[in-house]
């Protein structure tokens, strides 16, 4: 798929209009994650109609809280489209300062995540108020599978005001927001969820070959619900799943892992060093607004 430029908001706002002629009505209730235990403590799964704030424990762990936003996004829009690869799209709001600070989005590195570029809608903003409104406008559109608001830092114009007003538009929606925070404190929110991510290392395959994304989850805040647990869960892309982390040796599922078998590290996301989507230039199949 070619990329589709949506210059300015107005332009936004008419793109996701035409698309909500095109789908029909979103689904409600919960998005199953995958790990019984998890799903178990979420009463069900994750609230769609809802808002849920993901932190990244450190700056270093945007990568891991990215991959699990991503994958919530994933799981989400497989459910609603009874597990078809395809999907709805997925509208991701990045400030542009993130480019600067971490690299830009890497489609390979999406789809080894499981998502296909064609399905994601970039949109890029100058600031952390332009991220927002993007966002919120975004919410209120019931043909996507998901929404992701990522600023940087702590942005003025966040406040709980703002945050309820991205929780009612999920609601009325029907559609998951996802909001991405790294660089920022905790504050109190509307978010149904908040959840503090920090990358672990993969456990190591045949042959000594990277394993599975994995991530330690830390359930900070649930409306309603119980809080203040912790999970380590892998990623499975060909399931498109999370799954609860293994305590044993892949290649010794009775033997626990020893300290000598060194596992390997590997991002969620890859991001590109110089800045940009693709170093040599050939179209990414990633669909940017802004």
């Amino acid at each position: 798929m070619t990329a589709a430029a949506i210059p300015t908001l107005s332009d936004l706002r008419r793109s996701l209009a035409e698309a909500a002629l095109r789908a029909g009505p979103a689904a409600s209730g919960r998005i199953s994650l995958g790990v019984p235990s998890l799903d178990a403590a979420l009463n069900g799964g994750l609230a769609r109609a809802a808002l849920h704030e993901i932190h990244a424990a450190e700056p270093a762990d945007l990568a891991a809280a990215t991959g699990f936003a991503l994958g919530l996004a994933l799981r989400g829009g497989q459910e609603q489209e009874q597990g078809e690869a395809s999907g709805r799209p997925i509208l991701w709001v990045r400030q542009d300062f993130l480019d600067a600070e971490t690299g830009r989005l890497h489609a390979p590195g999406l789809s080894e995540l499981g998502l296909d570029p064609a399905r994601l809608l970039l949109v890029r903003a100058r600031d952390g108020e332009g991220v927002l409104r993007a966002g919120a406008e975004a919410a209120r559109c019931p043909a996507l599978g998901a929404v992701l608001i990522e600023p940087w830092g702590e942005p003025r114009p966040f406040d709980l005001t703002a945050s309820r007003r991205l929780a009612l538009a999920a609601e009325g929606s029907g559609v998951p927001v996802l909001l991405l925070r790294v660089a920022a404190r905790e504050a109190p929110s509307a978010a149904r969820t908040r959840w503090q991510v920090r990358a672990l290392a993969s456990q190591a395959l045949e042959a000594n070959a990277p394993g599975a994304p994995a991530f330690s989850l830390r359930l900070l805040r649930q409306r309603g619900g119980a809080a203040e647990r912790e999970w380590r869960v892998e990623w499975d892309r060909d399931r498109r799943s999370f799954a609860e982390r293994s305590l044993f040796d892949r290649t010794d599922r009775l033997a626990p892992r020893t300290d000598h078998a060194a596992p390997l590290s590997c991002p969620l996301v890859p991001l590109s060093g110089d800045g940009q989507v693709a170093a040599d230039g050939r179209d990414t199949g990633l669909r940017r607004a802004g």
